[in-house]
């Protein structure tokens, strides 16, 4: 379905090649500041077109907010979004209407459906996601000035390229300048500029180089290790000279959650996170705290153990947890990751069949991301910010059901 949440319900509509994504948000509560400054921010960390490593369809996506504000406030009446598509090209996608693209969802769509978008994927194309990030923004924002929570993630591996282990907590300005390359004229000595600091490809610093070998290429990794992102710039982009694409996985951490947030048995707050980034576009795993590398703990390492009070609130120092306890906030950070696999939609030949069933040999053609993650980080963020403040809601209306003397 295309409608998510309960307190805070958000309902999408449009496909990749339609004349634009629409988004209705309900539930926002009233007198918030919001113009579409607040939202923009999100959504050009999301646009296409952002450097030689995501697609080139160059998209602005300059929201418009319809209704629901008032002189800069919300009116705590359903808030309509859009954002229109203006750089299409349906005739790309020509020789996929009669070959479903393996690993995508075009024989999938047209199985249940009986039709299906005949461009750019339809509503299977992350395109969609454009309404999850203006809707999750507003949100966020709401979170934000009511309870301090921040949301911060970041890419943290590519391909078999992974960040070490070491800190747990960026910022989100650390994210976006520290995972942002300048790419210089390999005839320089250097491959790649990033604060103040010249690296080679394999992400090892080197001498600085004249300015004359600048190029205008910038790229947006999004991982805030400058090494890790070097290396995965430098992957990326001998992948996409091959017409082929990567995965990878993000990290998100959120702080600030109050505890006590999270419906168990079935709506616990782990549950709903994993629903809400499964539903993301090429995302295929979810894990939270120590997840798969925590079942190789005895109970004795993985136990996080109260050591101290504070606020109130007894507090850890290890958070093998992920920040839920019995799928409700510890008050400890929010931590998990997703996997996302390698865009589907690639130039290189490959042996498939039709939809009749007969052999042919399908290089698609088209702008897509060889690799998507950089563009992800605030699809992720929003959809966090989404399952946030509708359990914030919720929980917000328990405590002012319960009687003071109880």
């Amino acid at each position: 379905m295309s409608t998510f949440g309960t307190y805070i319900k958000v309902t999408t509509a449009g496909e990749s090649h339609a004349k634009g994504i629409v988004a209705i948000i309900d539930g926002i509560p009233p007198q918030i500041s919001l113009t579409e400054k607040d939202i923009q921010t999100q959504l050009t960390r999301r646009r296409p077109g952002q450097s030689s490593i995501t697609t080139s369809r160059d998209e602005k996506d300059a929201v418009q907010i319809l209704c629901g504000t008032e002189n800069g406030y919300t009116l705590g009446t359903p808030i309509a979004l859009l954002v229109p598509n203006r750089n299409i090209r349906p005739l790309d996608y020509k020789k996929t209407n009669s070959i479903p693209r393996p690993g995508h969802a075009d024989y999938t769509y047209q199985i249940k459906y009986g039709i299906r978008a005949s461009s750019g994927g339809g509503r299977s194309s992350a395109r969609e996601t454009i309404a999850r990030v203006a809707t999750g923004t507003i949100v966020e924002k709401w979170l934000s000035e009511r309870f301090g929570i921040e949301i911060v993630c970041w890419v943290s591996s590519g391909g078999d390229i992974r960040m070490p282990h070491g800190r747990a907590r960026w910022t989100r300005d650390e994210v976006d300048s520290l995972g942002t390359l300048t790419a210089l004229d390999p005839a320089s000595g250097a491959d790649y500029f990033c604060e103040g600091i010249f690296y080679k490809s394999d992400g090892t610093v080197t001498n600085s180089v004249d300015s004359k070998w600048f190029t205008d290429d910038i790229i947006h990794v999004r991982c805030p290790d400058t090494p890790t992102a070097v290396k995965i710039a430098h992957t990326v982009k001998q992948v996409k000279g091959e017409c082929d694409s990567m995965g990878g996985t993000v990290t998100c951490v959120c702080k600030n959650v109050p505890t006590g947030m999270g419906e168990p048995c079935f709506d616990k707050m782990e549950a709903l996170l994993a629903h809400a980034m499964l539903s993301i576009p090429a995302t295929k795993g979810f894990e939270i705290g120590s997840g798969f590398a925590g079942t190789r703990l005895r109970g004795s390492e993985h136990n996080d153990l109260f050591v101290h009070k504070e606020d109130g609130f007894l507090k850890t120092d290890t958070n093998h947890a992920g920040g839920t306890l019995g799928g409700i906030t510890s008050g400890q950070d929010i931590v998990f990751r997703v996997a996302v696999k390698p865009v589907s939609t690639i130039g290189k030949a490959q042996e498939t069949l039709d939809f009749e069933g007969n052999a042919t040999v399908l290089e698609a053609k088209g702008r897509h991301d060889p690799y998507v993650l950089p563009r992800l980080i605030p699809i992720v963020e929003s959809m966090t910010a989404l399952v946030l403040g509708d359990m914030a809601m919720c929980q917000l209306a328990r405590s002012a059901a319960i009687l003071e003397n109880m």
